[in-house]
């Protein structure tokens, strides 16, 4: 059951992170360094996120600071998935799952109507985790033999990978239209004007998804009543 549910995920886990190790070798990390990365995070966005930060030797606390922001999400994915937990989860278990938890996996668990156990999770969560670490090692050794036009090309579908999320959600949310539109022009001002543009990518990413969020949070509140029917069909 856990294999039959992650191989989805696992095949396309796979041409995804084909398109990071090719921008992490061009980005002058080695292979081995490439599917390190993906072994040890596991997280698109904060991998992407990373990659200019340490081909620029940016700080670790300018990395570390970056990857928390990014990847907080996890955090409350974890507690809720573990609320379905049976008895055959131990600690260790606990350490492993947190590890290679990602938004895909824990969509398809929540979505079980009986308690999830080791055997299934652990099932699970084996061919994303292979999919991830072995298209990338793919994509690194492809970007280090395949022309430059083609590297390039390649490196370019992470980002429409991303800009496919969030513009179908953005055309039926104007409040999430207005957050990306924010971000948009905050990361040009970072980028050309004068002072801000000196300012650390790392950084960059921290100060615009902290306005946009916070500009969206005073502006469109969720109220206590929506909140809770969200709770609820979530539970459902």
């Amino acid at each position: 059951m856990g294999i039959r549910d992650g191989m989805p995920i696992g095949i396309g886990y796979f041409a995804i992170s084909f398109a990071f190790g090719i921008m992490a070798t061009a980005s002058g990390l080695t292979v081995t360094e490439a599917i390190m990365i993906s072994a040890l995070n596991l997280t698109s966005a904060g991998q992407l996120a990373a990659l200019p930060i340490i081909a620029t030797g940016g700080s670790l606390i300018e990395l570390a600071l970056t990857q928390l922001l990014i990847n907080l999400r996890y955090s409350l994915m974890s507690i809720s998935l573990s609320q379905n937990f049976d008895k055959s989860i131990r600690t260790a278990d606990r350490l492993y799952l947190s590890l290679t938890l990602t938004d895909e996996m824990f969509a398809v668990s929540i979505g079980k109507d009986r308690p999830l156990g080791k055997r299934y999770l652990l099932a699970l969560l084996l061919l994303p985790f292979l999919g991830w670490t072995l298209g990338t090692a793919a994509g690194a050794i492809a970007g280090n033999i395949l022309p430059t036009i083609i590297v390039t090309a390649l490196g370019v579908s992470m980002y429409a990978m991303f800009i496919a999320i969030i513009i179908p959600v953005a055309k039926e949310n104007k409040a999430v239209a207005l957050c990306i539109l924010i971000s948009i022009i905050l990361s040009v001002c970072f980028e050309y004007l004068p002072y801000l543009k000196n300012v650390p990518d790392g950084f960059v990413i921290i100060i615009c998804a902290l306005i946009a969020s916070i500009t969206l949070a005073l502006l469109f509140p969720i109220s206590d009543e929506k909140l809770g029917d969200s709770m609820e069909s979530e539970v459902a």
